[in-house]
């Protein structure tokens, strides 16, 4: 069965060699915001035969084309995610690198009247927050909009 990366590969034209295929159902599969490193080691695992190299072609090849996306997320390394997804935000704690996602349909309001207001129509809205977990507080269970991914962590900005 194609994945959903694999379909978007097809709709806009590009070939599918064996090693992209195996890196869009990695993408499509994985959970979180892989590194190339992390693509090649899961790739690798699939078939011994697909280089760094590959993967680093093939992540540019699917950013040129609007398949992927490029986040720093407090990283050094660039970490990607399926375009096209639905708006939503990132919190990233910049101690253990933990990257929570999650919606806040009150703030993309607020951006689409900031964007009609200058006479825009807001196409996308990415927004990464940086932060340190409060050590005397529990904060609310948010559990119903959050999808929580641990990553490593990155330089403190």
């Amino acid at each position: 069965m194609e994945s959903r990366i694999e379909r978007l590969c097809v709709e806009n034209g590009l070939k599918m060699t064996g090693p992209r295929r195996a890196i869009a159902r990695i993408l499509s599969e994985v959970d979180g915001h892989p590194d190339v490193d992390e693509l090649h080691r899961l790739a690798h695992t699939l078939d011994p035969r697909i280089s760094l190299a590959t993967v680093y072609r093939t992540v540019r090849l699917f950013e040129q084309h609007g398949i992927l996306e490029r986040r720093s997320l407090g990283s050094r390394r660039a970490r990607y995610e399926m375009s096209g997804e639905h708006d939503h935000f990132h919190l990233i704690d910049q101690e253990s690198g933990k990257v929570i996602e999650f919606d806040e349909p009150e703030t993309e309001t607020l951006m689409r009247r900031v964007a009609a207001r200058h006479g825009f129509d807001l196409v996308s809205l990415k927004i990464e927050l940086f932060g340190r977990k409060l050590r005397s507080e529990s904060p609310p269970d948010r559990s119903d909009d959050a999808r929580q991914t641990v990553e490593p962590a990155g330089e403190p900005r």
